[in-house]
């Protein structure tokens, strides 16, 4: 150390910019992380609400190929830091990790507001002053940062400053998706922001939006294009979201922006081959109703008979092959994604390109981004809120070799 002790600003306290500070102070650095929101890591405390997923036990390969179009910079920091470093970094704070049977981790309390506790306590201990309220601003000729505070603007100036500030959804918990025209003032690129993991729009009849909205549709498989999922989804009055939805949204969204449509396909027997159900549908229904008959041949009822009635069921009722191929593909037509601030997460932001391999922007030294802010996109199942953490501690390991670079 010089007889200058070097100071970081972090802005954000989400994830990445805890993450960045834990790495910072731990290097000895003086770290001062400054925030919009009155607390702290809110959008990470909703995650957990029911149940924090922060990791996926896949590793390598299996793990970074779920990211589409993966940066090798930020597959570097998922390798660094991945499902197993994440498990054993909780636990160094207290918490035990549990894995679902789909190999989701969540803290074995399944809930974010313990570990969020624990993580703020270390970082304090370490030095760590946490500035709430302070809502960034741009900067001054001289690159100091400005913020606007409740005692109003202030200026702050730093040796090094990491930049965390979340993508464009939730701007009740803090993302707002403002910053990219400050940085574009600096002649910093940034890429629009996109939906990522979402809910899409379906305009209903006014039976299933009257009866089944809220409704989660069980023991189907839903595909798009090559991709197929096994979950439930849920019926809303837009639309549908949820489970399923949510793992093919990806997809779903750039069939949007590609092609101007988007037509899933589900099937409301996946345990039943066509054959099956063919055979099944052929059995004289007596004086049952259509409702009975779809119940005993195909176990149908509910919101799912409702939705194979929705798209056409009745009119090949009398047509057992028909009505099967209807049941093992029901194409849902997709008019566009939910509003981006109600998506979970967003694509778009800086340009990996902006930045160098240490996540630094080339144009600017000593200047970092982080987190969701960055062009990466991921489904949910703990790739999320990992590759935000990898990030996070990228960036702050990355600010470490320059600031130390500097002396």
């Amino acid at each position: 150390m010089t007889e200058h002790s070097p100071n970081v600003a972090i802005i954000g306290a989400g994830p990445a910019g805890l993450m960045a500070a834990e790495i910072l102070s731990d290097a000895g650095y003086a770290v001062s992380l400054y925030e919009a929101m009155p607390s702290p890591a809110r959008k990470f405390l909703m995650a957990g609400k029911s149940g924090l997923n922060i990791t996926n036990m896949r590793e390598g390969e299996a793990f970074t190929s779920r990211f589409p179009s993966v940066a090798p910079m930020l597959k570097t920091a998922l390798g660094e830091f991945g499902p197993a470093a994440i498990a054993e970094w909780m636990r160094a704070l207290g918490v035990e990790a549990t894995i679902g049977p789909t190999g989701r981790v969540f803290p074995v309390q399944m809930k974010a507001s313990p570990l969020l506790r624990a993580w703020l306590a270390r970082l304090q201990s370490h030095g760590v002053q946490l500035h709430t309220r302070y809502r960034w601003a741009g900067w001054s000729d001289d690159f100091n940062m400005i913020f606007d505070t409740p005692e109003g603007p202030i200026s702050v100036q730093s040796d090094a400053q990491i930049f965390a500030l979340g993508g464009g959804s939730w701007k009740r918990l803090g993302s707002d998706g403002s910053w990219p025209s400050v940085f574009a003032e600096r002649g910093i690129h940034t890429e629009p922001f996109r939906p990522s993991n979402c809910g899409f729009i379906f305009d209903w009849s006014d039976r299933v939006r009257t009866e089944f909205v809220g409704t989660p549709v069980k023991n189907v498989a839903v595909r798009f294009g090559d991709q197929t999922s096994r979950e439930e989804f849920v019926v809303t009055d837009r639309g549908v979201e949820s489970g399923a939805i949510f793992t093919l949204s990806l997809a779903v969204r750039d069939g949007l922006e590609n092609n101007g449509k988007a037509t899933l396909e589900i099937d409301l027997a996946p345990d039943l081959s066509e054959e099956a159900l063919v055979s099944r549908l052929k059995q004289d229904r007596g004086k049952q109703s259509l409702s009975n008959h779809l119940r005993k041949a195909a176990n149908l009822k509910g919101v799912k008979r409702a939705l194979l009635l929705e798209f056409g069921g009745l009119d090949v009722s009398n047509e057992p092959e028909r009505l099967a191929r209807l049941i093992k593909c029901l194409p849902i037509p997709l008019a566009k994604p939910f509003p981006l601030d109600e998506a979970i997460s967003t694509a778009g932001g800086v340009s990996f390109d902006v930045l160098d391999d240490q996540f630094m922007v080339k144009e600017q030294p000593g200047m970092f981004c982080a987190g969701e802010m960055l062009d990466w996109d991921a489904p949910t199942g703990g790739y999320l809120l990992t590759a935000c953490m990898a990030t996070g501690r990228a960036a702050g390991m990355g600010a470490v070799r320059w600031l130390r670079s500097q002396v």
